[in-house]
Parts: C-alpha cells; sequence; structure tokens
C-alpha cells in the first residue's frame, strides 16, 4: 500500500477514513491492525482487499497493480488471490462443514476436488469432522471451518476482521492458535483486524491506527517470551487518550 487515502461521503461531507498509509506486507508474515473505533482500521483491510478503491494512491496485491482494474477485474483477482475469515461464521446451517468449505468456489464457477477440501479441513484440524453441520460443532470448530473455507484455494493472503470476536476467551486462543500455525507451518500471509491485545499478540507485528494514519508500528520478538499483549494493551491505552 503506498500513500493510500480514501475519502468517505458522509452526507455530503467528506470524511477522511485513511490519510497517507503506506505498509507493506511480507509473503510468510502476520500483521495485526489496532486502533480506538473510528481509526480507519476496517477501511484498510477492505483496501488492502480490493474490496474498496482507495481515493487516492496504489496497492499492489501478490504482484498485481489494483489500480485501474475494473470491477470484473478486481473480482477475479480476489478469488484468486484473497481468502476472508470474518466475526460471524457465515456457515450455511443445511450444509456439511466440506460442503460448506466447498460453496464460495462452486459461486464462482470454479471446480475444487474433495481432496483440496480435505486438505484444508486438515490443516485446520478438523478432517475428521468433515461430515458434520455447523449445529453439530463449537464455535471455535465452526471458525476453523470458515479458516478452512478461505484457504481451500491456497491464497496469496488471508484477511481477517475481527475472527475471534464472538468466541469466548478459550476457543479464541484455540482459533488465535490455528491461524498463527497457518504462518509458521503453511507460510500464510494473514492480515488481521483486531481490538483484542491478546489476538494481537499472535501476530509478528501491530500496526496501530489512529485518525486514518500510522501511529505505531510495532514488531513482536516472538522467541523472547515476553507478555506482548500487556505490551499492546498499554499502547493502545496510550492511543485512546
Amino acid at each position: 500500500m503506498r500513500d493510500i487515502r480514501k475519502i468517505h461521503d458522509a452526507g455530503g461531507h467528506p470524511v477522511v477514513a485513511l490519510d497517507g498509509v503506506s505498509l507493506d506486507f511480507a509473503r510468510g508474515t502476520f500483521t495485526a491492525i489496532m486502533g480506538p473505533s473510528g481509526s480507519g482500521k476496517s477501511t484498510l483491510l477492505r483496501c488492502a482487499a480490493g474490496l474498496e478503491r482507495p481515493t487516492e494512491g496504489r496497492i499492489v496485491l501478490a504482484g498485481v497493480d489494483m489500480g485501474g482494474r475494473s470491477e470484473k477485474e478486481r473480482t477475479e483477482l480476489r478469488r484468486a488471490h484473497v481468502g476472508f475469515v470474518f466475526q460471524a461464521f457465515n456457515l450455511v446451517e443445511s450444509l456439511t462443514a466440506a460442503q460448506n468449505v466447498e460453496l464460495p468456489s462452486r459461486f464462482a464457477g470454479r471446480r475444487i476436488g474433495r481432496e483440496q477440501v480435505t486438505r484444508a479441513l486438515a490443516a485446520v484440524g478438523l478432517a475428521e469432522r468433515a461430515r458434520h453441520r455447523p449445529s453439530q460443532l463449537s464455535g471455535g470448530q465452526q471458525q476453523r471451518v470458515a479458516l478452512a473455507r478461505a484457504l481451500v484455494t491456497r491464497p496469496a493472503v488471508l484477511f481477517a476482521d475481527e475472527p475471534t470476536g464472538a468466541l469466548d476467551t478459550v476457543t479464541s486462543r484455540e482459533v488465535l492458535r490455528m491461524m498463527r500455525m497457518l504462518v509458521d507451518e503453511e507460510g500464510q500471509t494473514t492480515l488481521m483486524v483486531t481490538h483484542d491485545p491478546v489476538a494481537a499478540a499472535s501476530a509478528d507485528v501491530v500496526v496501530f491506527l489512529r485518525d486514518g494514519r500510522i501511529a505505531d508500528r510495532v514488531p513482536l520478538d516472538r522467541r523472547s517470551g515476553a507478555d506482548h499483549a500487556a505490551e499492546i494493551a498499554a499502547r493502545m491505552t496510550r492511543l485512546e487518550s
């Protein structure tokens, strides 16, 4: 992302959501985006993923410059290179875990093999739950199905928007461990928006936004054993004060 500005029209009044943001997200790394409410976190994620066009600036996703692309081309680029996980699991209750993993690809007119689905579920530790429906799964297992659905096409980047927001503490840790493992073992580039310092502590770097600008960028030494969640919470407190 280079010099990204995003201006929304709020009832005829321009609102600057992002103001000159430049960031790189290296392959195989896990980045958390934090900031006070209204700081531009979700707008940054949506612009980075090609869901919204920035007002100004340049975005290159998986080596492809998103500028000047038609909506159809942008949709095709997202389908080829992007996976999404949200706070809501968005699973279809009448379908099995395997069928839920396969569903978006079917909607996109892309055929994926049973082996791909099985591999995606195995990557999140749910190979044995392929035939279970959402009502037969815990909240953490449902979110892991959503992760498998995002990963089945081997996306260049996984975008996660508050992926643990609807989960209890124990289940959140389970999902975060899974996301961390996917980065470490599968090299899955991940960008996560979160308000939770514990979730952010799973990342390699935390980017803090305030008023649409980068206020801080903190790399985390995962080998140090330090309480990164406490450090992140303290920085958030200073930003909000």
